[in-house]
This record gives structure tokens, sequence and C-alpha cells, in this order.
């Protein structure tokens, strides 16, 4: 950490004014908190937790869908932080159906090859799995096999956040692992200071590093402080096997309403793999009943430590709300490494 302490002393010479940072993933958040890095940044300088994590955005309504799948016989397959988040009438871990935990949707094709049930893959994520999964299709998957796509995209809501304004945001972490793959071109359109960054401490510390320096010099544009793994036009060939198999849809986030375009549904010519319309499920919006603040903590105006249910009635062993679930996760995250208070 030599490195990352020269980083956080050029940071206090740097930061004359608050300033507050927003990263949009949740391994991010996890190293900034197994790392403690937070205690080597200035006192005017935050950088809070943006909707990283993809179980946390998927709403409850798309939850109870799954549910409904299970009601209706189908095997559920998807990845296990999904399994505890709670529905309107319990979770996927609890509702005593035949659910699978797989490490990918090819293990779900795996599953469906093998029985005459029919199979749903619960396909959650970002730009990163999206492709995976897109191009399981084109390899046409048995009859028997379909997806329910809670897939998401990154940049609208970012739009988002930025046209509501209540973080108070001058800059954002692009998160590495979606930059991968979608490059960062698709990021130019904000006029606010950006970087994409790396996960270890020293490439965290780096990149709010260069967002001061944005500030500072008052202007802004995208830095790369991830270029052995990140490129401006990312992985072509992904990014055109993706938009082949999906298209952008309006899609309701949690902690948010519906964005224009941050989803992603299947083309009509995939249709016969879309689960919604093969077993006419309507994803419905859900009104949150509870004192959980993970709609809060996922827009960046709270941390976990904020809510009155964190490590109380919240806990990993009995959630509340989807962010003590995920490893990706804000409060999960919080929780594992004893965080308190940033």
């Amino acid at each position: 950490m030599a490195l990352g302490q020269e980083i956080s002393r050029k940071l206090e010479e740097l930061v004359d004014r608050d300033l507050s940072f927003m990263h949009i993933c949740g391994t991010h958040e996890a190293s900034i908190a197994r790392h403690g890095l937070r205690t080597l940044l200035p006192k005017r300088l935050k950088i809070v937790m943006g909707p990283g994590c993809p179980v946390c955005i998927t709403p409850q309504g798309e939850i109870d869908a799954a549910l409904e799948l299970v009601q209706k016989g189908c095997t559920v397959a998807t990845y296990g932080d999904l399994l505890r988040v709670p529905g309107s009438s319990g979770s996927l871990e609890s509702c005593g159906g035949d659910v699978r935990v797989v490490q990918g949707v090819h293990k779900a094709v795996e599953i469906a090859e093998q029985t005459d049930k029919e199979v749903v893959f619960i396909s959650v994520g970002f730009e990163t799995t999206a492709p995976t999964v897109a191009a399981t299709l084109l390899a046409s998957p048995p009859d028997n096999f379909s997806i329910l796509s809670c897939h998401r995209l990154v940049p609208p809501a970012m739009k988002w956040l930025l046209e509501q304004g209540e973080a108070n945001l001058q800059g954002f972490m692009l998160p590495g692992h979606v930059c991968t793959v979608t490059g960062y071109s698709d990021y130019e359109q904000f006029p606010v200071p950006q970087v994409v960054a790396g996960f270890e401490p020293e490439d965290i510390l780096l990149g709010l590093l260069m967002l001061t320096t944005q500030v500072r010099e008052g202007v802004h544009r995208i830095d790369n402080a991830y270029p052995r793994a990140v490129c401006r036009e990312g992985n072509v060939r992904a990014k055109e096997i993706m938009y082949r198999v999906f298209e952008p849809c309006d899609s309701e986030w949690r902690g948010f309403p519906v964005i224009p375009g941050s989803g992603l549904r299947l083309r009509p010519e995939f249709s016969a793999y879309d689960a919604q319309k093969k077993f006419e499920i309507e994803v419905r919006h859900v009104d949150k009943h509870t004192a959980c603040i993970c709609d809060k903590v996922l827009r960046g105006i709270a941390q976990p430590s904020d809510c009155r249910l964190f490590d109380t009635a919240c806990s990993p062993r009995r959630p509340v709300g989807p962010c003590m679930v995920s490893h990706e996760g804000a409060c999960r995250i919080w929780h594992t490494y004893r965080v308190r208070e940033s």
C-alpha cells in the first residue's frame, strides 16, 4: 500500500472543497470496505455507492414473477445470490419448488437437456452477463428452455441520477467489469468527470485522484485508469452478439422508477425463449412495505448504517432487503467488513 499512501497524501493536498463521487460496482464497494480505503481519504472527499449490484436493483415484481414460474411447475435456475431476495410471498429459497443454483446460463441449459420439464433461467446482470446469455440462445438450446430477462444497462441509470441531482455528485467511477465489455464511449454523453477504475486498492485511489484532478482543473472527460482490461470500444464482438438477441426496453429498477431504455428484452425472433410470453407472466410494480432503505442506498443518498434495521432486524441470516443478501450488496459488504460509517 506504499503507492496507496502516496496517492492518499496527494489527495490531501488537492481536496479543498466538499467532493462526492459515486461508483457503480459492487466489487468496488467490496474492495473499498475490505481495505479500509475510506480511512485514507480526506474528510471532505466521499465516495458513495450507487446501483452497482444487479441482484439488488432487481425489483420485487421480477422476484414475484420468478416465484410464479415455480408455481406453474417450472424448474427455475439462477445465481445463488438471488435465492434469498424477498418477494411478496417468500423467496426462491423458501418457496418449496424445484429451484437450482447454477454458475451460469450454460448450466441451466444442461439441466434442460436432461429433463422433459420446462426450465427457466432467471437471467440477471448488467452488460457483463448479457452477451453470454445471448450467445447461448444463438446456439439453439432445447425447446423446454427459456429465460426471464432481468438484465439492465448502466448508462440510462446514470442519466437518471444526474437528472435528479439528489446525491449532489461531482463525478463517477465507472464500472470496470461492465466497461471491459462495453468500453466507455457510451458514457461520453455525460458532462461530469468520469474515470474507469480497476479493483485493486491502488486502482481505486488512482481513480479518485484522477476525478479530483478533473474537478480542480474545471474539466470533464473520461480517464481510463484500467487500460490493462478496458479500451474505449470495449469488446465489439460481445456487444454485437448481445444486441443481435436483445433490444433495449423501459425497465423499473429497485429504488428507481421506470427508466427509459434501461432494460434488455428478447427480440421478437427469440420470443420462443421468452419465459414471460411462454408462461403468460406479468411483471407488476410492487410498493415497498418495510422500513428497509435499500432504495436510498442504491441512489447514493444514504449509507447502510443509516438504516435502523441494519445489523439488527436485517442481517445476512434474515435479510429484509436485497442489499443485505448479495455479496455485491452494500449492506452485506458493510456487515462483512464491520463498516459502520463513512
